[in-house]
């Protein structure tokens, strides 16, 4: 086995098996933690959670926090024993807003093993097959939100009424109080938040931090829904991660910037200088492997009813939905579902916000790394704006037009299935199926509207 290899994996254990992860008790102590909050994010991305006082952390880094796995989305039914949670004490965030609080994600076990189809337990298998291979991946994510009235149907400042409301200074400055909170939080917490904006959309916004091993990435992913939740409320505002909350603007994506490192996470393997865009040859496989199975990819990055009403929009009101709708790749250029902005790294613009931060980062890792295995091509690069001239493009394949469609097209991915394992994968499918079917049952108003009087 290569030293490098060796190094690597001690260097892992050291970090697993150290005070700061494992003795949660005197962290509680040190920081003043009355409360921790167990969480694990379902099949469906509802985040669960325990509040355990800090005098029982010890008993539940030993043998989890107990859970009924049907009462959530999980494919269990009642007559399976206990779902436990073991919080990971390396991915604890101490709540800013509430110190005496710390989050814990955690990994699910039933009868002492994993749980296949538990989202975290899918990535960090993903993660660990990748780092075999003497391979990293470090992600960020472009977390896009409304802020919105109670109950949803209306953005929550009535001044923010621009055509083009992208970047508005004044829009931005209304909602200051909740921005800077949220983005001195992530300071705080060391993320390296580095600007924040208006979005495209009426009452939308975007906040940016830096990247970071993608295991980490999905933990901050799923911290930061959290967070931006709790300050709206605190403000009594409401934000939301709906893909497609109003039909006249633009939705919210979930943009992920991806990059594949050594295990020391010093060298970046998709960069090279010679190369035009500034990709090696590692890059443009990965990438192939993300154009090959984007279709069966669209079924865990973009996995509600509401997402297909994201990337089939037609134009909204600010001129271009800035969401893609046929597997392209380009240079910069915000009109392809994959854009290089930059040398060694590529934005995948097809997720969106519903998107489950774990099972994101497994499946474009899963499809990126079967790219790498056989060096897949990623086809074309179009330089073209596809929203004006996309029915140029013949011979590139459309992404699904609904939920069902990207639904059968994962399972039909043998691919993806395999990687993210059997077991996810058919829970998921069901689960999905389940959902959609329960959406075509119900009656819409639209239904009535046009059909009553046939």
């Amino acid at each position: 086995m290569p030293d490098w290899w060796t190094r690597f994996q001690l260097r892992r254990e050291r970090e697993r098996t150290s005070p700061m992860n494992l003795d949660l008790s005197a962290i509680a102590k040190q920081r003043g933690i009355r409360y921790f909050l167990i969480s694990y994010t379902d099949l469906m991305g509802g985040q669960r959670a325990k509040l355990v006082p800090a005098a029982a952390i010890a008993d539940m880094q030993k043998d989890g926090a107990g859970f009924a796995g049907f009462a959530t989305w999980l494919d269990m039914s009642p007559a399976d024993p206990d779902l436990l949670a073991m919080p990971d004490g390396a991915g604890m965030i101490q709540l800013p807003w509430k110190k005496e609080v710390a989050w814990l994600p955690a990994d699910l076990t039933m009868g002492n093993a994993p749980v296949g189809q538990a989202p975290r337990v899918v990535l960090k298998r993903a993660v660990q097959s990748f780092a075999a291979q003497g391979l990293s991946l470090k992600s960020g994510v472009e977390c896009e939100f409304f802020l919105v009235n109670a109950d949803g149907t209306a953005v929550s400042d009535d001044k923010d009424n621009a055509a083009k409301p992208c970047y508005d200074q004044q829009a931005l400055m209304r909602r200051y109080d909740v921005i800077a909170e949220i983005c001195d939080y992530m300071l705080e917490l060391g993320w390296g938040a580095y600007q924040n904006d208006h979005e495209d959309a009426n009452g939308q916004f975007e906040m940016n931090w830096h990247f970071a091993d993608c295991l980490v990435t999905a933990d901050r992913h799923s911290f930061f829904k959290f967070m931006v939740k709790s300050v709206a409320e605190k403000h009594n505002l409401r934000a939301t991660f709906m893909p497609k909350p109003f039909a006249n603007l633009t939705g919210n994506g979930c943009h992920v910037h991806v990059s594949v490192w050594d295990p020391t996470g010093d060298r970046n393997l998709f960069q090279d200088d010679s190369d035009e865009l500034g990709l090696s040859g590692s890059a443009y496989a990965f990438l192939g492997g993300i154009m090959r199975h984007a279709v069966g990819l669209a079924g865990i990055t973009n996995p509600t009813v509401n997402s297909y009403k994201r990337i089939n929009a037609p134009r909204t009101n600010s001129g271009a939905t800035w969401s893609p709708n046929t597997v392209t790749w380009t240079g910069n250029n915000r009109t392809h579902m994959v854009r290089v902005p930059a040398p060694g790294r590529f934005e995948i613009r097809l997720p969106d916000g519903a998107a489950n931060p774990y099972l994101l980062q497994a499946a474009l890792l899963a499809a990126g790394s079967a790219g790498m295995s056989v060096q897949a091509d990623p086809g074309p690069r179009y330089d073209i704006d596809m929203y004006e001239q996309g029915h140029t493009v013949t011979n590139a394949p459309k992404l699904p037009l609904n939920l069902l469609d990207a639904i059968r097209g994962f399972e039909r991915d043998e691919t993806l299935t395999g990687a993210l394992g059997m077991e996810f994968s058919k829970s998921y499918v069901k689960m999905k199926t389940i959902e959609w079917n329960a959406y075509s049952a119900h009656l819409s108003e639209w239904e009535r509207q046009n059909t009553l009087d046939v």
